[in-house]
């Protein structure tokens, strides 16, 4: 938990910009019967019934200190997915930056050895080298703030039936160019200071 906060307190570097990835979910839900639009004084309507179509995987990279965040949505969610993200991070997003410095869960995915099964090994280890990783304590996911970033991609446009990944993908993509277009950020306050007195329970009892 330190770690990850003392990641957090660094000032913005453009060469060694600080990035959170997290992953969700989102059950592709699809209609029996056609909704009843929203009229003048009436909400739109839409039948109980409904057909499940597979489930999605979205990845959230997130950039707090630049306002700039990425959602990749996949069939699945394997290492191999994983590998993917990484490589776009460092290929596409960041190919300038000496480091990037990335926050994570400590899901068993998320591991730089997921790209040695993705790619080749000399490839593997030139992106595994690009990267300075830190992972955030088991159940403590609520540290990395790309988790933050995907409650609210989740409430502003996830939250309704979307019932195929083209459609899920191309509205995750609007979503993201209005909150990149806002330069939306997020402002973490919480410190080491703080954990040592609010999360006080969490630290070992020593014996004077």
């Amino acid at each position: 938990m330190e770690d990850v906060l003392e990641v957090y307190k660094r000032r913005y570097d453009p060469k060694r910009p600080v990035v959170c990835l997290d992953e969700t979910s989102k059950q592709l839900i699809g209609e029996v019967q056609k909704p009843v639009p929203a009229g003048p004084g009436q909400a739109a309507h839409y039948d109980y019934e409904y057909v499940r179509n597979g489930v999605a995987n979205l990845f959230m990279i997130f950039e707090p200190l630049a306002g700039q965040r990425d959602v990749e949505v996949t069939d699945r969610r394997t290492k191999k997915d994983y590998a993917q993200c990484l490589r776009k991070l460092s290929d596409q997003m960041y190919p300038d930056a000496e480091t990037i410095v990335l926050v994570q869960d400590n899901l068993n995915t998320h591991s730089p050895a997921s790209l040695y099964e993705a790619f080749e090994p000399e490839q593997a280890k030139r992106l595994a080298e690009r990267f300075e990783f830190h992972y955030t304590p088991k159940h403590g996911s609520w540290l990395d703030i790309a988790e933050i970033e995907l409650g609210i991609l989740s409430r502003q446009c996830l939250s309704r039936r979307i019932d195929n990944v083209e459609d899920l993908r191309r509205e995750a993509k609007a979503w993201e160019k209005r909150r990149d277009q806002a330069r939306a950020k997020v402002n973490w306050q919480f410190t080491t200071a703080d954990a040592r007195i609010k999360l006080g329970r969490l630290y070992p009892s020593l014996e004077v």
